[in-house]
């Protein structure tokens, strides 16, 4: 299981958002500026957040996003089925990867595990709210920025 670069991209560009929520729309020029992200990347990875109703976008000159929903409303596992198509991939599976032919995929012992393994990843993503990634961001900053001053 690995998540690509929207993924990671996507969550800072949320997380950004979230602790920016009260004050005006945040702009990609913004996320770019303080990320150092392309802008034509973060463009796109915004676009599939929109199309999955994660945020909302407003255009013209005081334009910008915004989240669609209060943060604790939004999972990381609509997050990362908005950017990634799943959680986790049973990466053997027909239906899949058409490049791999898996002669046995209906008798093999593996796929209940790899069947559990996948609800066992949506069930604990389903549990992790952006609100709870953004506060953990906000706790780890705040420690590494005391840790400075020492």
């Amino acid at each position: 299981m690995r998540f690509t670069t929207k993924t990671e991209y996507g969550l800072v560009c949320l997380i950004y958002i979230a602790r920016h929520q009260s004050a005006d729309l945040v702009t990609i020029k913004e996320i770019v500026k303080k990320e150092r992200f392309s802008a034509t990347y973060i463009e796109k990875i915004l676009q599939k957040l929109r199309a999955a109703n994660i945020v909302v976008s407003h255009q013209g000159s005081a334009g910008g996003y915004a989240l669609a929903r209060d943060p604790s409303q939004i999972t990381m596992k609509e997050i990362i089925e908005a950017l990634e198509g799943q959680t986790f991939d049973i990466f053997c599976e027909p239906t899949n990867r058409k490049e791999i032919v898996c002669t046995h995929f209906s008798l093999c012992g593996l796929k209940p595990i790899w069947g559990r393994t996948k609800d066992l990843l949506d069930q604990f993503y389903d549990s992790v709210t952006l609100e709870m990634i953004a506060k953990q961001e906000n706790e780890v900053k705040s420690i590494l920025a005391a840790s400075e001053r020492v």
